[in-house]
Formats: structure tokens, sequence, C-alpha cells
């Protein structure tokens, strides 16, 4: 039991016109390590360390625990070292993450025999929106349809930027803004785009960068996130898909693999953009989460 630990990583949601039904899994992490127990539940290093919960309010650890009543076992006397690279409140799954870990670190510490679908639903329980959590439990391209959960493989000729700024925003103010009604038109437009999304990021069909472009979400939370909105068009301006990454405010920018020009181009945009930015070429990460010493127990427990 001791020494278990489960990575699980860094997400990013809707993907432009993909609203709460794409994500793709990216290589930052979560890593959370069962200990002897000390007097924090929780103790946590790195992003958040100052501000996050280390009792039994923490996400990660109510997580574990709801996994352990429905798995019919006892709450194990632990706690739990988090190491954690996931910005709050950027847009990068950071909540999703932490109930991701917990479930499948109570999975593997009872042994359950529960399937990844019916931990997205308790995830989904705990966080609210499986598009996050889907991508950071199997890793990949995901669609959601409701709880059901299509992964697919993204594919080598893109690469992934992210531009992390200073500025948080919560996921329920970010849903404060969002109109309560859009027209067919725009849905209709939208949902070719989303389709194109999904096909390039898998290889399926040829990339096409104007596909990320949102008209149901992005135009009015980018109205509250000038400087945001300020490098989304700068991005866009020179060829290059780019996005909010889930809520906002981070961006997500998509350039061809192994062109370092463009991946140096999408840093120098960040870097003039107003506010603060922190730019990094990442890869997608297509395992989702996984728990270290315990693959046996947790292999046993899951159907895919």
């Amino acid at each position: 039991m001791l020494g278990l630990r489960a990575r699980v990583p860094a997400t990013s949601a809707n993907l432009g016109p993909g609203f709460d039904t794409l994500a793709v899994a990216l290589d930052r992490w979560l890593e959370v390590t069962v200990v002897e127990r000390q007097a924090r539940r929780v103790l946590t290093e790195g992003e958040g360390a100052e501000e996050l919960a280390h009792d039994d309010t923490n996400l990660i650890w109510r997580a574990l625990t709801r996994l352990c009543v429905e798995a019919g076992a006892e709450q194990p006397e632990i706690s739990l070292a988090v190491r954690n690279d996931l910005p709050l409140e950027r847009g990068l799954g950071s909540s999703a993450a932490a109930a991701v870990a917990g479930l499948v670190l109570g999975r593997a510490l009872t042994g359950a025999m529960l399937g990844d679908g019916e931990l997205l639903r308790l995830a989904v329980e705990l966080e609210g929106h499986p598009d996050n959590a889907a991508a950071a439990l199997v890793g990949g391209l995901v669609l959601c349809q409701g709880l059901r959960m299509h992964r697919l493989t993204p594919t080598d000729r893109l690469r992934p930027v992210i531009c992390v700024p200073e500025q948080r925003l919560a996921t329920g103010t970010a849903r404060g803004v969002l109109p309560a009604e859009v027209s067919l038109a725009d849905a209709a437009a939208n949902t070719g785009r989303a389709a194109a999304v999904l096909l390039g990021l898998s290889g399926l069909a040829s990339w096409d960068p104007g596909a990320m472009t949102d008209v149901l979400h992005e135009p009015t939370r980018l109205g509250v996130l000038p400087d945001t909105a300020a490098l989304v068009g700068a991005v866009r301006e020179q060829g290059f898909a780019a996005c909010l990454s889930g809520a906002g405010p981070s961006v997500l920018a998509i350039v061809p693999a192994g062109d370092e020009e463009a991946t140096a181009s999408v840093r120098e945009l960040a870097r003039r953009a107003p506010g603060a930015w922190r730019a990094s070429a990442v890869e997608w990460e297509r395992a989702g989460a996984t728990v270290a010493d315990g693959e046996r127990l947790q292999a046993a427990g899951r159907k895919d």
C-alpha cells in the first residue's frame, strides 16, 4: 500500500468548437503517493501548495474515499504526498486530475472491479464535467457523449503548445458569462468544425487550423479575458490553430510537429502578448492515468 503512486495528466477541453464534448491529455502531471498517516491528510508541493486543502476536504482524498464507499471498503489510514505541476484555475484540468487521481488510487488500494466508465461517472459526481475527466483517465483524444467516452489517438504530425498566464479564472465564473441561446446556424456551423477538429487531431483528415474556432462559448469568454483574446488572435493571424484551453484563460495552440520555427513563433507571440505568459511545447499524453506498483491491481479492475 505505502509507496503506491498515481500519475494523472493535464487536459485541455473543448478544443475550440467541441464545447463540453472534446478534450485531449497533455504531458504535464499530478502525482499522488500513498505515505504513512501524518498530521496532515494531504501534503502538497508545487502548484497550489499554499492554498489547496490539506485535510479530509481535499478533492483527491474525497475521491479516494468515494471509491472506497463504492467498493464497500474501509477508508485507509494513510496520508497522500502530492506533487502538482498543473496550474490552478487556468483551464488545464487541475480539478479533474485531482478527482481521477483519488479514484484510480482507490481502485488500486481496494482491488475494486470497477471499469473506467464507472470511474468516469464518479469523477463527474465529484467534479462536474466528463470531458477533462475522461481525457485524464484514458489519455489521448476523447469525445464524450454524456458519460460515454470514445477515445482516439492524437496524430504525431501535430504538436500542442500551451500558453499559461498569471491570470486565473474559476470555471464557475467562466460558465456565468455563457449565452443562454445561440442561433441554429451557429450551432450547425460549430458542429461541422468540431467534427473537423476531431478528424484532424486524430490524423483521419488533413488538419485545418481554421476549424479550431468557436461561436458558442469563446466569444463571451474572450470578452472578459482581453489578454487571452489578444494572444488567440495573434496566433491565428500567423496561420496556426489556437483556442481557449477549457474555459481559459490558458491558450492551446497547435503547430506542425518538428517545426521548431512555428513553436518559437508561438512562444514569441506569448512573450509579446499583454499580461505575463509561460509558453511550453508539450506532447500528447496517450496513456492517461497510471498507478505505479499497482498495475496488476488496476488491470484486474479495468473494463475497457
